[in-house]
């Protein structure tokens, strides 16, 4: 937490693998696995992506394993008991730790497509695992992620999730459908692809 008792933003890569230690060794002690997806910056920044992540976004398919995890996290301060938000069509639950805001939710809306980063078939079908400790993180493919920020707007999130993909390869047909299914301009979907493919 800040002086102004919020909470702060992550500090980089290493403090993420702390907190994800902190959070799985808690939820998951035994590192058996279990169904869930990091999503959002934190999901970038596992991946290697040097970005600003404010919060740990972790995505749940059953209001169940919110509780669930919210129960093994009761040793935690807790921000928001499990509660569904209707205009989000969310259950959603928020943690305090290490001084890092960790939201956990259901997302409720259907979508036939893989695209959407929280919505639908996406984030369980496109992800990769990172190892964290003993523990294997299932995070959002990064393509998904990309066209979050696209759509949002949010320089500051897209150019460095651009430049590690364009260093380290993407899923590029995904990523023009992705784009194009969220309405992402033409000229700027060509121009995202061009620089991509430029190694």
């Amino acid at each position: 937490m800040d002086q102004n008792g919020k909470a702060r933003a992550l500090t980089g890569s290493a403090e993420l693998q702390y907190v994800l230690s902190l959070l799985l060794d808690q939820i998951d002690p035994d590192a058996l696995g279990f169904d869930y997806r990091l999503v959002g910056t934190g999901a970038a920044l596992a991946q290697g992506v040097q970005l600003p992540v404010n919060d740990v976004d972790i995505l749940m398919i059953r209001r169940g394993d919110v509780d669930r995890t919210a129960a093994a996290l009761s040793g935690f301060p807790c921000r928001d008991s499990p509660a569904w938000l209707p205009d989000a069509r969310q259950y959603f639950a928020r943690f305090e730790v290490a001084g890092v805001e960790v939201e956990i939710s259901t997302v409720e809306r259907s979508a036939d497509t893989d695209t959407l980063e929280c919505v639908g078939r996406g984030p369980w079908e496109h992800f990769v695992r990172v190892g964290v400790g003993r523990h294997l993180v299932p995070a959002v493919g990064l393509e998904l992620r990309l066209v979050t920020e696209l759509v949002r707007d949010r320089l500051d999130r897209y150019e460095p999730l651009m430049e590690h993909m364009r260093l380290r390869g993407a899923d590029l047909p995904l990523l023009r459908k992705a784009m194009g299914e969220r309405a992402v301009d033409p000229a700027r979907q060509e121009h995202i692809l061009d620089q991509l493919q430029q190694h």
